[in-house]
Order: structure tokens, then sequence, then C-alpha cells
């Protein structure tokens, strides 16, 4: 294999790393977009049936995206 396979190889591995990464960051920024849509749709009777006060939305949809 020569000089140049080689670099080519890494930079493609390198590309697709950064691919991946991208493409992941963004299915959990949908995810918390998603679940805030969804929470902040629901009325305050809905939220309390559930526990929920309207305060702790961006933090439920955060959690729910990046440490889940």
């Amino acid at each position: 294999m020569s000089m140049m396979d080689t670099a080519n190889r890494t930079n493609g591995m390198r590309l697709s790393g950064v691919l991946g990464g991208l493409t992941q960051r963004f299915e959990r920024y949908k995810t918390y977009r998603r679940t805030l849509d969804e929470l902040n749709a629901l009325s305050n009777r809905e939220l309390a049936d559930l526990g929920i006060h309207h305060s702790q939305i961006r933090g439920i949809a955060y959690r729910a995206a990046y440490d889940g």
C-alpha cells in the first residue's frame, strides 16, 4: 500500500467519523425538539396529571435527548 493510499484511507476514516458525529448530534437535537414540542403542546392540567410543572419542560427534553 502506497503512502497516498494510506493518506486517502485515513482521510476517509476521519470524514466518516465527523459525519457520524454530526448525524448523532442532529438526531439528539431532533429528539430534544420533538420532546419539547410535545410537552409544550400539553395543557397545564395534562402536565399536572403527569407530575410536571411547565418550568421543568426544557430540562426533561434535554435529559431525554442527551442523558438517555
